[in-house]
C-alpha cells in the first residue's frame, strides 16, 4: 500500500484532520500494547465512513474497524493498512418508549446510563462491559447472565460499496460471541433494542451491584482486554486455567491474572509478543492437561 497515495485519495472525501500517519495503537487498545498503523482515521460521519471503506477496496489496502480497542490485541509490528475508528463518533441515543436506537460508536456504559435514566430494564449486565455497541454486536457481547441478542431487535450495517440496510436479530445470527458480521465484511452504524419499563431505583441498585461484583472478581486494575478466552462447552476458561497451577504466571510483564485466570493482564510494560507467548503457552497447557482447545475472545491484528 501507498501511503502517500492512500492519504491524497481519503482526504477527497474526509477532513484532513481525521487522517492520521504512523498511529501508535497502544493509544487506541485497553491493552496498552501494539505498534503503529500505517493509516489511522476517525471519520466524522457514515459518509466519512463510506467514502474510506470505498476507497481501501478501491486500493486494494487492508483495513480493520476499531471501537474503543477493548476487544483487541494489535501486534507490536503494528497493522499494514487502515485502521478506522468509530468509537466516540457513531453514538447518538433516542428513545421511544422502550425502544432504543443507539449508534455503534457509543460505549456500553454510557448507553447502560442513558437507558436507566429513561426507567428501561434489560441492559444492566451491559454497564460495565468495557466496550462500544457495535462491538457487542458483532460479538453478542455478555455477562453475568445477560447478553445483547436478548435486548436486540435489529442492527443498521454498511458493505464494502458503502450500501446500508437493516439485518434482523435473525439474520445476524447472534450466537455464544459470534455473529454473522464475523463473516461478513459489513460494517455495523447503529442497532436498535427493545428493554422494557422498570423501576428507576431497582435499576440503578442491580446495575451497581453487577458493577461491584465485577470489581471485586476481576483484575480492573489491570490493563487488559477483558475475558481473554471463550467459555469452552461444559468448562469454564478461568478453572481450567487456575486447576493447571498458571494463576500468576507471567511471561514478562504479561500475567494470568490472580485474581481472575480467565484474564490475562499487561502488569507494566509488557509487549504484545509476551501476551501472545502467554495466551499460546495457557492454551497448550490446558490442552495437554484436559484436552480443551481454549479459543480466544480478544482479536489479534497486525504483523
Amino acid at each position: 500500500m501507498n501511503i502517500e497515495l492512500m492519504v491524497r485519495a481519503l482526504a477527497e472525501g474526509i477532513n484532513q484532520d481525521n487522517i492520521r500517519v504512523k498511529e501508535a495503537m497502544d493509544k487506541h487498545t485497553t491493552f496498552k500494547v501494539g505498534g503503529h498503523s500505517d493509516i489511522f482515521i476517525c471519520p466524522d460521519s457514515i459518509q466519512e465512513l463510506a467514502h474510506a471503506i470505498k476507497t481501501c477496496k478501491a486500493h486494494e489496502a487492508p483495513y480493520y474497524i476499531l471501537g474503543n480497542g477493548s476487544n483487541v490485541l494489535v501486534k507490536d509490528k503494528g497493522y499494514r493498512g487502515v485502521v478506522i475508528q468509530v468509537y466516540k463518533t457513531l453514538d447518538q441515543v433516542t428513545i421511544e418508549g422502550d425502544t432504543v436506537t443507539a449508534g455503534a460508536g457509543v460505549l456500553l456504559s454510557k448507553l447502560a446510563k442513558i437507558i436507566a435514566e429513561a426507567s428501561l430494564e434489560g441492559f444492566e449486565f451491559a454497564s460495565g462491559i468495557p466496550g462500544t455497541l457495535g462491538g457487542a454486536v458483532y460479538m453478542n457481547a455478555g455477562a453475568y447472565g445477560g447478553e445483547i441478542s436478548q435486548v436486540l431487535l435489529s442492527a443498521d450495517v454498511m458493505d464494502e460499496e458503502g450500501r446500508v440496510f437493516t439485518l434482523t436479530k435473525e439474520e445476524l445470527k447472534l450466537g455464544y460471541r459470534t455473529s454473522i458480521i464475523q463473516d461478513t465484511h459489513y460494517i455495523i452504524l447503529s442497532a436498535v433494542l427493545k428493554c422494557k419499563k422498570g423501576h428507576q431505583e431497582e435499576i440503578y441498585a442491580k446495575m451497581h451491584d453487577l458493577n461491584t461484583r465485577r470489581k471485586t472478581k476481576q483484575p480492573l486494575e489491570y490493563a487488559s482486554a477483558g475475558s481473554t478466552f471463550k467459555r469452552p462447552e461444559g468448562y469454564y476458561a478461568g478453572k481450567l486455567i487456575m486447576d493447571c497451577g498458571l494463576r500468576g504466571f507471567q511471561i514478562g510483564d504479561a500475567m494470568v491474572s490472580d485474581k481472575h485466570c480467565g484474564f490475562i493482564v499487561n502488569c507494566g510494560c509488557a509487549s504484545a509478543d509476551d501476551i501472545i507467548q502467554l495466551i499460546q503457552h495457557v492454551q497448550t497447557t490446558v490442552a495437554d492437561k484436559y484436552q480443551v482447545q481454549l479459543e480466544t475472545e480478544v482479536r489479534i491484528i497486525g504483523e
